[in-house]
């Protein structure tokens, strides 16, 4: 199966996406920090042989899409959905978003409902005073570059540490180096995130949603919590094992829950 790629115009510059399937069921996919669209090439195939047409972006500042403007908000990056959708032609799409990805994915389902006819939120960071001390133990700002090749190591020990159970060293590898490849911009929603009312973002959610998450994870206790703000609204799912890469680890687990939830 081919995975095409291109550019539209979004409010602050282009963005880039990836795109799987020529016709199916509207899909769009949005990425964790510090990474982008490729995170979701292990499953397009899954999902377009599942009967999707599966648009995965770039958010800005990421991949290979321009960087926000400064200042930007969480509803700026969520800005850039409506202007995929209307680049396909479509009216409305199912909405699928990991970590920071689901953030933004929840933030546009809360604004604009009709635009999304189901929403996956895999992986929620409402996060206890215990788990925003950890995360803020690591470094995402920009990656300055030493001349002993220091924040090279750096990265490479960032990425480790932040995996707790990781366990395919090249996958470590190709995000570790795609973490550098955007570093002066990929992390800045990543505090957006941190400091958002999320709780205010679930509550005003309106469109059938997901909390999915698998036992491995850094945010699969958060995503338990989250789903129990809304129990009798939110449906939950979870995959055993794994990490915050679940989606590379066990890709065919992962659509299978997904489509499960969109189909039902």
């Amino acid at each position: 199966m081919k995975i095409r790629r291109g550019y539209f115009d979004g409010p602050a510059g282009q963005i880039h996406f990836r795109v799987a399937g020529e016709r199916g069921e509207p899909l769009v996919l949005l990425h964790q920090s510090p990474l982008s669209s490729t995170q979701f090439e292990a499953v397009m195939p899954g999902l377009v042989a599942a009967g999707f047409h599966a648009l995965a972006l770039d958010m800005p500042g990421f991949g290979m899409s321009d960087a926000a403007q400064d200042g930007a908000t969480l509803e700026d990056y969520a800005a850039i959905v409506a202007p995929a959708l209307g680049m396909q032609g479509w009216s409305d799409a199912y909405l699928v978003g990991h970590h920071t990805g689901a953030v933004v994915a929840a933030v546009h389902a809360a604004k604009h409902p009709s635009s999304v006819r189901k929403l996956v939120l895999n992986g929620f960071p409402v996060l206890s005073r215990a788990e925003r001390d950890h995360f803020a133990t690591f470094y995402f700002g920009p990656k300055t570059p030493q001349a002993d090749g220091s924040h090279l190591i750096t990265a490479w020990q960032n990425r480790l540490r932040s995996t707790p159970g990781w366990s395919d060293i090249g996958l470590m590898h190709r995000y570790t180096v795609e973490a550098l490849h955007r570093g002066a911009t990929n992390w800045k929603a990543f505090p957006l995130v941190i400091g958002a009312d999320l709780e205010g973002v679930l509550q005003a959610l309106r469109v059938p949603t997901l909390l999915f998450t698998n036992t491995g994870e850094d945010l699969y206790d958060s995503t338990r919590r989250t789903h129990a703000m809304r129990p009798d609204f939110f449906a939950y799912a979870e995959l055993q094992g794994g990490s915050h890469d679940i989606i590379d680890e066990q890709p065919d687990n992962w659509v299978r829950e997904v489509v499960r939830f969109l189909r039902g």
